[in-house]
C-alpha cells in the first residue's frame, strides 16, 4: 500500500472493498486494515475499533488484527475491552510472537496502574522472550518496583538493555524510568528526552499509540525540573 496520507489511504481501501470482483480473505482483511489506520491516524478512534473487528471475523493474522483492536480501544479510552483484545492476541498468536503479544498486555496494565498484573504478563513475556528478552526484564523490574516490592539486581538488569538492541525505541522510556528510581537523573533525562524525540517524530500512528508512555515521561521530567 504506497498510500502517504491518511485520506489517501482510506480512498484506496474503499475503492479496493468496493470492487465487483470477489476479494480472498486475506486481500479483505488487509484492505480493511488500511481503512483501520486511516481512521486511526485522525484520531476516529471508535471508527477504527469498528472495522478491527470487522477484520477479526476474517479470521486472518488474528494476532495482529487483534492488536490494532486493542490500540483503537485503548485511544478510545476502553481500557477493558483494549485488554480483551490484548488477551486475544496473546492466545491466538504464533509461539514466536507470544511474548511481544504478554509485553503490550503487560504495558497497558503498567499504564493503568495495575501493577501486579502487569508483573504476570511481564514474567510470561520475560520467560518465553529471545532477542527482546532484556526489555521485558527491564519492564518487569518497573512493575515489580511500582507494585512496592525491592529489586536487587537492577543495576544488571539496567545494564542489559543499555547493552542490547531492544534498549532503544520503547527501550529508552523503560530505562529512563528505571535511571529516575536508582536515582540517577542525568541518565533518567538522557533517556526520556531521546523516547521523546524519537516517538514525537515518528509516524503519527506510532505517537498516538504511545500517548500513555509519553505523558508518563513527561510527568517524570517535570518531577526532575520541580526539583
Amino acid at each position: 500500500m504506497a498510500a502517504r496520507t491518511p485520506r489517501s489511504r482510506g480512498l484506496y481501501a474503499r475503492r479496493g472493498l468496493a470492487a465487483r470482483s470477489r476479494l480472498d480473505r486475506t486481500t479483505h482483511a488487509m484492505l480493511l486494515r488500511q481503512l483501520y489506520l486511516a481512521h486511526f491516524e485522525v484520531e476516529r478512534f471508535e471508527l477504527a475499533l469498528e472495522v478491527a473487528k470487522q477484520a477479526l471475523e476474517l479470521e486472518v493474522l488474528p494476532d495482529v488484527l487483534a492488536q490494532d483492536a486493542a490500540r483503537a480501544a485503548l485511544a478510545a479510552g476502553l481500557l477493558d475491552e483494549g485488554l480483551v483484545h490484548l488477551r486475544r492476541a496473546a492466545r491466538s498468536g504464533p509461539a514466536a510472537r507470544r511474548p511481544f503479544h504478554q509485553w503490550t498486555l503487560g504495558s497497558a496494565l503498567f499504564l493503568a496502574g495495575r501493577y501486579r498484573e502487569a508483573t504476570a504478563a511481564f514474567e510470561r513475556a520475560a520467560r518465553w522472550g529471545t532477542t527482546d528478552k532484556p526489555l521485558f526484564r527491564a519492564h518487569l523490574a518497573l512493575a515489580r518496583l511500582s507494585a512496592g516490592e525491592p529489586q536487587p539486581n537492577l543495576t544488571q538488569t539496567f545494564s542489559e538493555l543499555v547493552a542490547a538492541p531492544c534498549g532503544q525505541g520503547y527501550g529508552r522510556f523503560v530505562l529512563g524510568q528505571l535511571a529516575y528510581a536508582m536515582g540517577d537523573w542525568t541518565e533518567a533525562r538522557r533517556y526520556l528526552e531521546a523516547f521523546l524525540k524519537r516517538s514525537e517524530g515518528g509516524r503519527p500512528s506510532l505517537a498516538i499509540a504511545l500517548r500513555g508512555e509519553l505523558e508518563v515521561a513527561r510527568s517524570t521530567l517535570a518531577k526532575m525540573r520541580a526539583n
